[in-house]
């Protein structure tokens, strides 16, 4: 990618360490009940001539606490990563006009960036 821009490592890394923790944080949340607290479900409604029952939902134990810790764990990564990223000084070195969102948008495909690139979970952890 000859248009590339000259992104500082420790911005890429942030990305990239951004976009594995978000990966995380929907990896999680697909696995966990559809209510953070117990509630009771709801039956669907069948389909006035074929009977197929679509909607409801099945009851809720919601969250244990391990996984509550766990999503507000990751949540706040995402939270603090994106801070991180997005005040980061070195946009501060570009004009404020469309080409700023267009390198921001550029830094988030960048194939560094991306949290199979190499180190990924390494990177988390640190």
């Amino acid at each position: 990618m000859a248009d590339t821009l000259p992104f500082p490592d420790d911005l890429i890394e942030l990305q990239q360490r951004l976009h594995q923790a978000r990966a995380e944080h929907t990896a999680l949340c697909r696995t966990l009940p559809w209510s953070v607290e117990p509630l009771p479900g709801w039956p669907g409604t069948a389909h006035p001539h074929t009977g197929e029952v679509t909607g409801g939902r099945e009851p809720s134990p919601g969250y244990t606490p391990e996984q509550a810790a766990e999503e507000t764990r990751l949540w706040d990564l995402v939270r603090e990563l994106s801070i991180e990223v997005s005040t980061h000084p070195y946009w501060a070195t570009l004009p404020k006009d469309d080409k700023l969102v267009k390198a921001r948008m550029e830094l988030k495909r960048h194939p560094k960036a991306q949290p199979d690139a190499a180190g990924a979970g390494d990177a988390l952890a640190a």
